[in-house]
Order: C-alpha cells, then sequence, then structure tokens
C-alpha cells in the first residue's frame, strides 16, 4: 500500500503539473473558448472510462494487476513528451491528452484492486485514505512545481512538460522494482479466473448496482476543479497567474483530511461520508457564485473542495470494495470509474458549453440545481439498498 502511494506520489506530481497549468495554458496562453476548454478538460477528466472496464476484466483473468498497472502508467509517462510535440495545436494536445487518460484508465483499477487485496476488509477506508494522502501530497507538490517553473521562466510550458515527464518515470520505477502483485482467489468451485461474462455479473448485484448509479448521477452534476478555480478567478479578480496555486490549498485539505476522513467511513458508515463529501461541493458552488468577494471566500472554497475530495474519492472505492468479491474486484472497481468518468466527461462539455451560451453565472446556477437534485437521488438510492448483504447475493454460474 505505502509503496503504491509512492508511485501515486511522483505520478500525481507529473500529471498535476500539467493538470495545474491547463486552465493557463489553454484559456489565456492558447486562447480557446469555454467550450473548446471544456472538451479538453472532459477528455482529462473522462476519456479514461474508454479502456477502464477492459483493463479491470484483463486483470482479472490473468491475475496480472500490477503488469495492467504498469502498462498504464508507462503510457502516462510516455504522453509527456508528447506534450512537447504538439507545441500549440489544441487539436494535437487533446490528442495527447486523450491518450494520457487512457494510461490512467488501464492503471487506476487494477491499482486499487492491489491496496484493496493487500488490506483488511475492516480498515478499507483507511488503506485508501493513506493512499489518497500520498497521492495528494503529488497533487499539492505537482502545481507548487509548475507554479515554480513558470515563476522563474515565465510561459516555459515546455519546461514543465520535461519536469512532469521526469517524474512519471521514478513512479513508474517504483512500481516496477519494489511493488509485488497480488492476486486474488478464484471465482467458484472450479479454480477458474473468471470471465468477462462473470464480471458483467456484477450489474445484477443490488448494492453494486446502487453505488454505481449514484456516483454516476452525483459525477453528472459535477462541473470540474479547473471550472470552479476559473470562476472564482473571474468572479474575485486576482491575476490569472496564481491559478496553479489553487489546487495547491485544494491538495493541502485533502491531505489533512482523507486519513480521518477514511477512518470516520469505516466507522459511521461510507455511504454517509461519500453523500456528505457532496454536499460539501454543493456549499463550494454556492459560495462561488453568492457569497461576496475576498480572499475568506477563495480560501473557504478551495478548503471545502479538498475536504469533498477526502470524503469521497477514496471513500467511494473502499465501499465498492466492501461489495465486490476480490476475483472480480478490478472489473467492479473498473465499472465504477468508467461510469463516473463518462459522466465527468459529459458534465465537463456540458458546463462548458453553458458557459459560452449563456454566461458563467447561468452555468454555475443550473448545476447548483442539478447536484441539488443529484444529492437527493443518490441519498435515496443508497439508503434504499444500504441494508443488503454484500457478497451473498452476487450471482456466481
Amino acid at each position: 500500500m505505502l509503496l503504491l502511494g509512492i508511485t501515486s506520489l511522483f505520478t500525481d506530481i507529473s500529471s498535476e503539473m500539467v493538470s495545474a497549468v491547463l486552465p493557463l495554458y489553454l484559456m489565456f496562453y492558447l486562447r480557446l473558448t469555454p467550450l473548446e476548454f471544456g472538451i479538453v478538460d472532459g477528455l482529462y477528466q473522462g476519456v479514461s472510462a474508454l479502456v477502464r472496464v477492459a483493463a479491470g476484466v484483463c486483470a482479472d483473468r490473468w491475475q496480472r494487476p500490477k503488469a495492467v498497472a504498469v502498462f498504464g502508467y508507462g503510457l502516462s509517462a510516455a504522453c509527456r513528451v508528447g506534450l512537447l510535440a504538439v507545441g500549440g495545436a489544441w487539436t494535437g494536445l487533446a490528442a495527447t491528452v486523450l491518450v494520457d487518460r487512457v494510461g490512467k484508465g488501464l492503471r487506476t483499477a487494477p491499482r486499487d484492486t492491489l491496496i484493496s487485496l493487500s488490506s483488511a476488509p475492516s480498515a478499507l477506508g483507511l488503506a485508501f485514505g493513506v493512499h489518497r494522502a500520498l497521492d495528494t501530497v503529488g497533487a499539492m507538490l505537482g502545481p507548487l512545481a509548475a507554479f515554480a517553473l513558470l515563476a522563474l521562466i515565465p510561459n516555459a510550458f515546455d519546461v514543465v512538460f520535461v519536469v512532469s515527464f521526469c517524474a512519471a518515470l521514478v513512479g513508474l520505477a517504483v512500481l516496477v522494482l519494489f511493488v509485488e502483485n497480488r492476486t486474488a482467489p478464484t471465482l467458484g468451485d472450479r479454480g477458474e479466473a473468471p470471465s468477462t461474462t462473470e464480471s458483467l455479473k456484477l450489474l445484477r448485484l443490488p448494492r453494486f448496482r446502487a453505488v454505481l448509479c449514484a456516483g454516476v448521477v452525483l459525477s453528472l452534476a459535477t462541473m470540474g476543479d479547473n471550472f470552479v478555480y476559473l470562476g472564482l478567478q473571474r468572479r474575485l479578480g486576482f491575476n490569472a497567474a496564481f491559478l496553479p496555486l489553487l489546487n495547491v490549498a485544494t491538495a493541502l485539505c485533502f491531505l489533512a483530511l482523507a486519513i480521518p476522513l477514511g477512518r470516520l467511513a469505516d466507522h459511521v458508515g461510507r455511504a454517509r461520508v461519500f453523500v456528505g463529501g457532496y454536499v460539501l461541493l454543493l456549499v463550494v458552488y454556492l459560495g462561488s457564485l453568492l457569497a461576496p468577494g475576498g480572499l475568506p471566500v477563495l480560501l473557504g472554497c478551495l478548503l471545502l473542495l479538498g475536504a469533498h475530495y477526502a470524503a469521497t474519492d477514496g471513500v467511494l472505492m473502499a465501499l465498492a470494495s466492501g461489495i465486490v468479491p476480490a476475483a472480480v474486484r478490478s472489473s467492479g472497481l473498473a465499472l465504477l470509474t468508467t461510469g463516473t468518468a463518462i459522466a465527468r466527461l459529459v458534465a465537463a462539455v456540458a458546463f462548458g458549453a453553458l458557459w459560452t451560451w449563456a454566461g458563467l453565472q447561468n452555468a454555475t446556477l443550473t448545476f447548483v440545481a442539478a447536484l441539488l437534485l443529484a444529492l437527493v437521488l443518490a441519498g435515496a438510492i443508497l439508503l434504499r439498498e444500504g441494508r443488503r448483504p454484500s457478497y451473498a447475493d452476487y450471482p456466481t454460474v
């Protein structure tokens, strides 16, 4: 778990260096419209959904979650070089982002499976909290590194991409050299690895369906961090060069709360903490829209955004890991992250289109209403299915 956390730490330094400069690079340097930015940001958030299920099924079928994860991390590292090659062509950059996110899709479910198989079932929230905390250290250091580089060498985005590539290589080396492959018990009495059909039977598991539906509904009402940051910049009027630092404040709060909220989820219920995290996100949207300007509002929104991620990211994986049998866990986590990733892609493009056609304020108001409705629906779904058994109703051959 700790070694996987270190791998994620360096990989997040790499990916967040890129993510942190995207709003500045695309909106202020390349002069993209909000709709074009929404397409690129949507790809960054959701295109990994294209391969997540296939990666999860392969990891379960071959009993090689580490090998699948290594390929995904390696593909993302290679894309840092691609960012240098495409220059200022936003379509080429979008294509490179697409391949990068394919790499993320390949690695996410196998990595989370390795974490769950290395941890006690009663401490899954804590285990994912520790991993996400280390992951968040990288998410905090990446924007700081990008900001420092751009402060020393203005508009030197190529330097940012080179340093990002080096950090990705370090994370990949830790995974390849030090992380042990973990395998799950086979499914059923025949001792066979699960087939694709067996994996898809997870959709007949009522509690898994409930978690999947709740995650998708809430993700459809999530506008994306970069839009939150751009909205705060427009409302408060601070220098756009400071946009990468907003990720740092968010990540710092995530780091501080990931482990405590993981422990809390293990004790009071993971579904409760997960839904509560989206209540915090609703407050962020309202604060960015309605609260008076000033530094306290900015800091409050960033801290609540970090708390939202601490209450939802690892907690959702822990919630699903407690429901899905170990033999098909990579597939189950892949199905879940695929649904939420596609929903976030749709939400990012929709918000960008609304901003372009109706203005930032109207777009934010629409997503406030959508998130409020999504909270009601997700809460009802999880409450209805919350008392069902975890594994007992899984349909086996």
